[in-house]
């Protein structure tokens, strides 16, 4: 049953979700959007033939009118998550809510209330399961393969370029704007991941430690100027300046620096580019070292489970490259694997003669990649809005499925590391 989508946010992520009406046309229509910035609003209708009474400027003019869809997809700024949801709930939609799904403890509760009173479905964008990298690591463990897991390292590398177009000038600069901090705003797709793999056995401590002294007016090179553009006297030979890290490379984060001129081609010139990035209001016009930037450049998790499992998460930004790793531990062997060679490994002990141990490897690109026909996140993007779309007609949900109450272990565990991180304390978890 071809199921109809509203589109609320209608940002880089959003869009991506929605080109499954693209690719499936007999699963799933695009019939309005609900986007306070007009040059995106207008591409959604154009791009998808919605007429002007299909077309709202916020959530709340969308569900002052009858219900005319099946579900949303809520892709809105971190802290509208809860506020937007539950109104959609209450006007009687299912909803595929981008993650971080609530920015604080209290949201959580308010949502997964919410929840229980309408329900209605609420699926979580953690589309990183979805990976045929992690689904098939999962699906290991499901097996039996490498027995109990005794342990998890995981580590994110956040690039240089990434990191500072969202991180340090963007709109996820400042905990007090965006309502997240880099762990969750970033990083809650890994901490979730780890509770998923462990199936269940949920997390009863964390610790954690977290550093914020890089991008900031200390380190600000001598005769650095404040405006990238207009009065910094070193800025050709800056790594971080605006130039050469949008002006140079205008598609890499377009959506990000640009979001009007990303869905306007007729606006979307290198001159007015230039002109925006020279404007002092423009965020991104400032110096990388002298920003309102508030969030941690790295931070460090440590997690022990109810059945004694440690794990440990480490989230690095302005790294060279970006890469995700994993290291699962267990009873009967292990698994190794980085995502973004969408390979890994499964060992095991063997003391035949002249061996120590034995592994077999798994080359995962013929199932999707980064840029594979399912898109995005290793593959992930459009299998989980398959999955939303098969869960909301009532078919069985996937091994990957990350309804509401599958995926609020992973967010309480990073509201307390980053309580851990700030008052120096071990944290208890609790229900």
């Amino acid at each position: 049953m071809i199921k109809k989508v509203i589109i609320a946010g209608a940002g880089h992520r959003s869009l991506c979700y929605a080109g499954y009406a693209q690719t499936a046309p007999d699963k799933m229509q695009i019939v309005g959007v609900a986007e306070p910035i007009k040059e995106r609003r207008d591409f959604v209708a154009k791009a998808y033939n919605l007429p002007p009474e299909c077309c709202f400027q916020d959530v709340d003019e969308l569900v002052n009118r009858e219900k005319f869809a099946d579900a949303v997809i809520n892709g809105t700024m971190d802290a509208l998550h809860v506020e937007t949801t539950v109104k959609l709930l209450d006007a009687g939609y299912e909803v595929l809510l981008e993650k971080p799904f609530a920015i604080n403890h209290a949201e959580v509760i308010e949502l997964e209330e919410a929840v229980k009173r309408t329900g209605r479905i609420v699926m979580i964008c953690h589309v990183l399961r979805y990976a045929p990298f992690y689904a098939e690591i999962k699906q290991r463990i499901l097996n039996g393969d490498i027995g109990r897991i005794v342990n998890i390292q995981a580590t994110e590398h956040v690039s240089y370029h990434h990191y500072v177009v969202g991180y340090v000038r963007g709109k996820w600069r400042n905990k007090e704007i965006s309502g997240s901090s880099f762990l969750m705003a970033k990083s809650c797709h890994d901490l979730d991941l780890i509770v998923w793999l462990k199936s269940g056995i949920k997390p009863v401590r964390v610790s954690s430690f977290g550093v914020a002294d890089f991008f900031c007016r200390a380190n600000a090179p001598k005769n650095s100027g404040t405006l990238c553009l207009v009065d910094c006297p070193i800025e050709k030979d800056c790594i971080y300046s605006v130039r050469q890290l949008c002006l140079n490379h205008p598609e890499r984060w377009g959506a990000y620096i640009w979001p009007e001129l990303d869905y306007s081609a007729e606006l979307n010139t290198p001159e007015e580019r230039e002109r925006r990035l020279r404007d002092p209001d423009d965020r991104n016009s400032h110096c990388v070292w002298k920003c309102d930037n508030n969030l941690m450049d790295r931070q460090t998790v440590m997690i022990e489970f109810a059945d004694h499992a440690l794990a440990t998460f480490n989230l690095i930004g302005n790294c060279t490259r970006p890469q995700r790793k994993l290291h699962i531990i267990g009873t009967k062997g292990e698994i190794e694997g980085v995502l973004d060679e969408n390979k890994f490994v499964v060992r095991h002990i063997d003391v035949s003669p002249n061996c120590e141990y034995r592994e077999e490897c798994f080359n995962l690109h013929h199932m999707g990649d980064t840029t594979g026909a399912m898109g995005g996140h290793g593959g992930g993007d459009l299998r989980l809005i398959k999955d939303f779309i098969d869960v909301i007609n009532g078919e069985p949900p996937s091994i990957s499925c990350t309804l509401l109450e599958d995926s609020i272990a992973g967010h309480k565990l990073g509201f307390a590391a980053d309580l851990s991180a700030q008052t120096h304390q071990c944290i208890e978890l609790n229900d």
